[in-house]
Formats: C-alpha cells, structure tokens, sequence
C-alpha cells in the first residue's frame, strides 16, 4: 500500500533510511530541512501487507528520489510520478531507478559513482590560497561562474534552490577569487545531522590547472570531518575519481540522474 507520509511516520521513516544514510541523504536533508508539509515537498511510503514500510519516494520541486533496499511497489511509485507533463527528472540508486525506465517518460541518463570521505588522509597545512565561504550576497557571483563553464547545466530554478539552501544551512559555497572575481568554488548541498552532499565543484576555465579546486575540497572536507559529518559526491569522470580519492574518498556505488 502507497500513501503520504506526515509527521507523524517520522520515526519509522528515519530509522528505515538510516539503514544507508549516505544513499539516504538527499531524503534525510530535505526531510530535516523541510519536513512532510510544504508545497514544494512531498513523500510517500510504500508499506507491506504487515504495515512495515519497504519504500520511500521523494518529490523535491520537479524531482524525485526513490529508496528501497527490497522489494517495493514499483507500479504504484510511477503512478505518482506519472502526474506530470513532462519527462520525469529521477535520481537513485542505479539497481532501484533502472526499474522505472519501461513505466516513465525520462529524461537524459547520467549514470555516476557514488563515493563518500569521513576521514582526513591529507596532511593539514596551511592553504596556498585564501579560501572564503560564500554568503547569499555572493549567489550571483557564483551562477555566474558556473555559466562561463561548459559542463554546468544553471536552469532558471537554481537561484531559489542555491539561496534557500544557504538560508537554511543545508548547504555552503566555498570559494577563491582573483582581483575580486570569483575563479574556482566547491559547494555542498543537503547537509543533514549526518553528510553533506558535494556539488559543483568548477574553476573558470582560464583559470585552472593551479590546484584551486582541491585546496577548496580539502578546506570542505576539514569543516565537515571535524564536525563528524560524512561527504559524499557523483563522479563520472575517471581522471576526477582519481583526484577524490588521493583526497580520502572512496566508492560505494553507482546513482543514476534522468533529467
């Protein structure tokens, strides 16, 4: 049986999602950040014939996150998607997605690896650069530099997303500048009371090949490590995967974005 979940599942509902919490964390910071009652948010159980819950399906604005360990009711979780005109943008756990794709109209494939860090393995010294932690004044500056790169896709939605995550803390901008112009920026999104997520992590393409990306991911991972908090991040790029794990990542899946 699918229905809406509310406040009041909240407990069974976390410890279901604890059970891989960095798979989890998109589902777990929203859930904190926002709770079960907003416009923008909804999310359904999908519950045996004993009433345990055996699935959990995420809407986040236009798009949807799924989770399940087992079996669940893979029909019923698409019908719910299905309440849309156009092609559904979802992201999960490469194994669970992949069984949506003959039930839903998607959107382009993106399959990744998903690695997290909860340890420092680089030695702690002092940055060659002055690395800043963004604040919403500098949300412009950083769509900005995120459009002079080829690879970043900006749609109109970022900016509420980018300022709503800075202003519920469920998300940071680090960055480095050059004669007051922002270069290079590291940004998380999704912070829980467990992980953040790792995101957008680009430099002005005039600008690289200075290290600026990896003396910003080792300030974020410094920040977050010390807190107890787990990193986590999407790679698709070989030659990237391998920069991640000199710096303490390591793998523990894949994920697949539609959209």
């Amino acid at each position: 049986m699918i229905r809406k979940l509310s406040g009041a599942d909240h407990d069974v509902v976390f410890s279901f999602l604890k059970q891989e919490p960095s798979l989890n964390l998109f589902i777990i910071g929203d859930i904190e950040a926002f709770g079960y009652e907003q416009e923008f948010q909804e999310l359904w159980g999908d519950f045996d014939e004993n009433g345990r819950l055996r699935g959990v399906l995420l809407r986040f604005y236009d798009s949807y996150i799924p989770y399940a360990p087992g079996d669940l009711d893979i029909e019923g979780f698409a019908e719910v998607m299905r309440n849309t005109s156009h092609p559904v943008r979802l992201s999960g756990k490469t194994e669970l997605v992949a069984k949506f794709e003959p039930l839903l109209l998607l959107g382009k494939k993106r399959v990744t690896y998903f690695c997290e860090c909860n340890e420092i393995t680089f030695p702690e010294e002092q940055s060659r650069y002055e690395i800043k932690r963004a604040t919403i004044d500098d949300v412009d500056r950083i769509l900005e530099l995120r459009r002079r790169i080829t690879e970043f896709s900006v749609p109109p939605s970022s900016r509420d997303m980018l300022v709503k995550s800075l202003e519920t803390n469920t998300g940071r901008v680090y960055y480095i500048e050059e004669d007051g112009r922002m270069v290079s920026s590291v940004a998380t999104t999704a912070e829980n009371t467990l992980s953040a997520m790792v995101v957008g992590v680009c430099t002005d393409p005039n600008r690289r090949h200075k290290g600026y990306a990896s003396e910003i991911m080792k300030r974020v991972i410094q920040d977050y490590v010390r807190i107890g908090k787990t990193l986590c991040l999407f790679y698709d790029n070989p030659n990237a995967g391998r920069i991640y794990k000199r710096l303490g990542f390591h793998d523990i899946g894949m994920w697949t974005m539609y959209g």
